[in-house]
């Protein structure tokens, strides 16, 4: 289990970086959406890594840190709803922060994401900036929306 102080340490570590260009990849699931998993490197050596999915024809958009012992420790999703334990609605743009009791279940409205969830890449840009990832590379625009024409 993860514990507060470690997740603190992990979140306030000004050394996380993804190192190379992010390409977007087709869901394996084969919906409509596309996604990617970058490994998270650090002084310190977290076992973190991050995973990005965007569908255009849902208007739904997350990027999850994932620990590989904890899960989801922090993220950010456009386009669902959220309910946390309590019972209150979060709204459709909230962030995940992990709490030893809550784990990853309690939302809140973040107001450093101003971007749209229309420009994937301007969201990338403000949620490294507030998580404190620096992003050596270049996160290439997500492929254009093709639907297939059944006849």
């Amino acid at each position: 289990m993860l514990s507060q102080n470690e997740f603190e340490e992990i979140i306030s570590d000004l050394t996380k970086r993804i190192e190379g260009d992010i390409l977007w990849n087709d869901d394996e699931d084969h919906s409509p959406a596309v996604e990617f998993r970058a490994e998270v490197v650090s002084d310190a050596g977290y076992p973190i890594s991050i995973k990005g999915s965007y569908n255009a024809f849902a208007q739904k958009l997350s990027y999850v840190i994932i620990h590989r012992a904890a899960g989801r420790i922090y993220g950010l999703d456009l386009g669902q709803d959220h309910k946390n334990p309590n019972g209150e609605q979060v709204g459709d743009k909230h962030k995940h922060r992990w709490d030893e009791h809550y784990r990853d279940k309690q939302a809140y409205v973040p107001p450093d994401i101003t971007a749209l969830i229309t420009e994937p890449v301007t969201v990338w840009q403000q949620f490294c900036l507030e998580s404190k990832i620096t992003h050596n590379g270049i996160m290439q625009e997500p492929p254009p929306l093709q639907l297939d024409l059944f006849l």
